[in-house]
C-alpha cells in the first residue's frame, strides 16, 4: 500500500516512535511536583519545550503545549481577540484558511464580533494589499496560513506580517503544513502548529504567543502551560513530537529538493496520460510534497476507492467525498474544477517507484470511473438542433450536470447557449471551471423553480 496523504497525517518518525518509548518510563510522573520523578519529568518537559522554541524561531516561554493543533488555533484566536477587546471587534481570515481558523471566526462573529474574508487567486494566494487594505482601526486579529494544506500554495506570510505590524495589529500563523519544512519567516506574533503534520504523534499541538501581545485566555485556567492550555501534559507525546520535528528538520532540505522532484513529476506528467484534467495550486510557491489535480466528468468518491483498490491512499476535497455535497471551501475559494479532485500529499521517504506505479494506474482508473458514469467521449461528432438547449439535471449530483452539460454543448450553434438547471451547489463551480477549462462562456447563474439555472455560451 502507498500512503500519499501525508498532509493529513504523516507516519510516525522512527525518532518519535523511540522517544514516545523512552519517555514512557521517564516522563509519566507530574513535572509540577517536587519529588525525583516530578524533577526528572519536569526536566524532560522543559528540554522539549526549549527545543520547539530553536525549532519555531522563538523564546522558550513563548511556547505552550496543547492538546492539539485545532486546540492550539481556537486557544490562539480566542485568547488575542480577547485580550485586544478594547481595540475592536473586527478579525480578518483568509478564504483558505484551515476549518479551525475558520470554525473560530464564526463562533467570534457569532457572539458579535466582524469578520473580513481576504480573496485569493486561481492559485490559492492571497495579495498582500489585500490583506493590508482589510485591516481597520478596530481590527483586533489578522489570520493567515503558512501554507495551503489542500493544493500546497504557500502564502506571503513575511509581506502580510509587514502590513500588520505597520497596523499594530497581531498575526496569527497556521503553521500546521510547513513547519515541518523550517521556520515561517516575517514578524508573526502568534503561531499555531499539529505535531502529527511533521511525523510526530497526534494529539500534541504547539501554540506561540510572542512577548508583548496582549492574550487573555478564555478557558478555565489553572497553574499549567502558563494557564493557556489546562490539564496534565502528555509528556511522553510532546517529547516524541519535538524529537521527530527536530529529525525532520535535520532531513528537510535534502528531503525537499528529492519531494520536489517527484511532485513536478506528477503535476507534468497526469495532464499528458489523462485527458481534461486541471493541475491546481501554484505552481513554484508550494510546499514540497503536494500536488493536487482536479478531473473532469469525474466522482470524487469512486475515483478514491478505486485508487484505494489499487493500493493508493489519497484525498480529495471534492464534494462527492462530503458527507454536505458541498465543494471544498479551498477549491471553491480559488474558483477551480472541484469535481474529481486528487490531492496527492507524498510523505519523507516515499519511494520513487510508487510516484511511477501511480501514474501508471491513474489514466486507467480514471478512464474506467468516467466509462461508468457515461462521460462524453474526447472527440464526440454532434449535431445543431437548437439556439438553446435546456438541460435539467435537478437531483442529480457531480459531476453529472456537468457531464450532461458536456454532451450536448455541440448541439447548439456557436453563440448558442445551453441552461443547465441543478440543485446541487459543486455546480455553482464546476460548471464556470468547466467553462474555463473547455474555452465556453460562463454566462452566470439565474433563479430557478428548483435550485438554479446555470447559462453557457458555446464559443467554439
Amino acid at each position: 500500500m502507498s500512503y500519499f496523504d501525508a498532509a493529513s497525517a504523516a507516519p510516525l518518525h522512527p525518532v518519535a516512535r523511540q522517544a514516545l518509548l523512552a519517555s514512557l518510563d521517564e516522563g509519566w510522573a507530574d513535572p509540577a511536583r517536587l519529588y525525583r520523578e516530578g524533577r526528572r519529568a519536569r526536566m524532560l518537559l522543559d528540554a522539549a519545550r526549549e527545543a520547539a522554541a530553536e525549532a519555531v524561531g522563538c523564546r522558550a516561554d513563548e511556547v505552550v503545549f496543547t492538546p492539539s493543533g485545532t486546540r492550539a488555533v481556537h486557544t490562539g484566536v480566542a485568547g488575542a481577540l480577547a485580550g485586544r477587546r478594547r481595540v475592536g471587534r473586527h478579525l480578518i481570515v483568509s478564504a483558505v484558511e484551515h476549518s479551525s481558523v475558520l470554525h473560530s471566526a464564526e463562533a467570534f462573529e457569532a457572539e458579535g464580533g466582524s469578520v473580513s474574508t481576504v480573496a485569493v487567486d486561481r492559485a490559492g494566494a492571497v495579495a498582500p494589499s489585500d490583506f493590508a487594505a482589510a485591516l481597520r482601526q478596530d481590527t483586533a486579529l489578522a489570520c493567515l496560513q503558512s501554507a495551503n494544506h489542500e493544493v500546497g500554495t504557500v502564502q506571503p506570510v513575511a509581506e502580510v506580517a509587514e502590513a500588520c505590524r505597520a497596523a499594530g495589529v497581531p498575526l496569527l500563523v497556521d503553521a500546521a503544513q510547513s513547519l515541518g519544512w523550517g521556520p515561517v519567516e516575517g514578524d508573526w506574533s502568534l503561531l499555531a502548529a499539529s505535531a502529527h503534520k511533521w511525523g510526530g504523534p497526534s494529539g500534541v499541538g504547539l501554540l506561540v504567543v510572542r512577548k508583548g501581545v496582549r492574550f487573555a485566555p478564555q478557558a478555565p485556567v489553572d497553574e499549567r502551560e502558563s494557564g493557556r492550555a489546562a490539564g496534565f501534559e502528555n509528556l511522553p507525546a510532546i517529547v516524541a513530537a519535538v524529537a521527530s520535528l527536530r529529525a525532520v528538520r535535520a532531513e528537510a532540505d535534502q528531503e525537499a529538493v528529492r519531494l520536489r522532484e517527484l511532485t513536478e513529476r506528477i503535476r507534468l506528467r497526469v495532464p499528458q496520460l489523462v485527458p481534461d484534467v486541471e493541475v491546481v495550486g501554484d505552481p513554484e510557491r508550494r510546499l514540497p510534497g503536494i500536488v493536487t489535480f482536479s478531473c473532469l466528468y469525474v466522482d470524487g468518491e469512486a475515483l478514491l476507492h478505486e485508487l484505494d483498490r489499487e493500493g493508493f491512499s489519497v484525498s480529495s476535497g471534492s464534494s462527492c467525498t462530503s458527507s454536505t455535497l458541498t465543494p471544498s471551501h479551498v477549491l471553491k475559494a480559488m474558483g477551480v474544477l472541484s469535481e474529481g479532485n486528487v490531492r496527492v500529499s507524498l510523505p519523507s521517504g516515499v519511494a520513487e517507484e510508487d510516484v511511477e506505479r501511480f501514474l501508471a494506474v491513474l489514466p486507467g482508473t480514471v478512464a474506467g470511473v468516467r466509462e461508468k458514469l457515461g462521460a462524453p467521449a474526447p472527440a464526440a461528432v454532434t449535431v445543431v438542433r437548437a439556439q438553446e438547449l435546456v438541460v435539467d439535471s435537478l437531483g442529480k449530483r457531480c459531476p453529472i450536470p456537468v457531464i450532461e452539460l458536456a454532451k450536448v454543448i455541440g448541439d447548439v450553434p456557436v453563440g448558442g447557449t445551453v441552461r443547465i438547471l441543478s440543485d446541487d451547489e459543486a455546480a455553482r463551480l464546476d460548471i464556470p471551471a468547466w467553462c474555463e477549462m473547455r474555452g465556453q462562456e460562463y454566462v452566470g447563474e439565474e433563479p430557478a423553480e428548483k435550485g438554479s439555472a446555470y447559462v453557457v455560451r458555446r464559443l467554439s
